[in-house]
């Protein structure tokens, strides 16, 4: 039997303005479970373009992008609830605390009503947070905060994790803690990152 990719994306391209103004050029990946495939480049290489692309945030101008076997385009519903998605600004509530952050997130990923405490508090323990839990998210450190950002992408147990510029602003010491992480995430999910 072979394995599908969670991922998957054919000739995808994303043109700003006019078509002269190519962001992504005719890219193809394709992620299966357990990997970590990281996107590298300079500035203005089109990472966080197609870190949007994939994730449903932005169209592509052509391509298709295949989500554990939903079409992001076609059914997008259906395919973003297999998303779990850290953008390079992670959307979090500053004056909300981290177990409040959480169950929120829990709920508009609709996770049954039954199930968000054993959601909640297992994103709490794999993420590091168990200390954190009464605590405002604006009082956290840069690290913390980024790990409260994967925390809400991986609550509802995505197959397919996109992290954008995950490390972005952090110490030597929190960016291998947040290495670390996502390796561990990966173990149970696809991961791709931009860097």
């Amino acid at each position: 039997m072979s394995l599908s990719p969670l991922l998957s994306a054919t000739a995808l391209s994303h043109h700003y303005g006019t078509q002269t103004q190519i962001a992504v050029n005719n890219i193809n990946i394709e992620i299966y479970k357990g990997e970590v495939v990281g996107l590298l480049g300079p500035n203005g290489a089109g990472k966080s373009t197609s870190m949007k692309m994939l994730s449903g945030n932005l169209a592509p101008t052509q391509g298709q992008i295949m989500i554990n076997g939903y079409d992001l385009l076609s059914q997008p519903k259906q395919a973003k609830a297999h998303i779990g998605y850290l953008p390079e600004q992670p959307p979090l509530y500053k004056e909300l605390t981290v177990k409040e952050f959480l169950y929120f997130c829990a709920k508009i990923n609709l996770i049954p009503s039954k199930n968000i405490n054993f959601a909640v508090n297992t994103v709490l323990e794999r993420c590091g947070l168990g200390d954190m839990t009464k605590r405002l998210i604006g009082n956290l450190s840069k690290g913390y905060q980024q790990r409260v950002g994967i925390a809400q992408a991986i609550i509802h147990t995505p197959a397919v994790v996109i992290l954008d510029e995950p490390t972005s602003g952090l110490d030597p010491i929190q960016i291998r803690e947040i290495r670390h992480l996502i390796r561990d995430i990966a173990t149970e999910h696809s991961v791709i990152l931009s860097t």
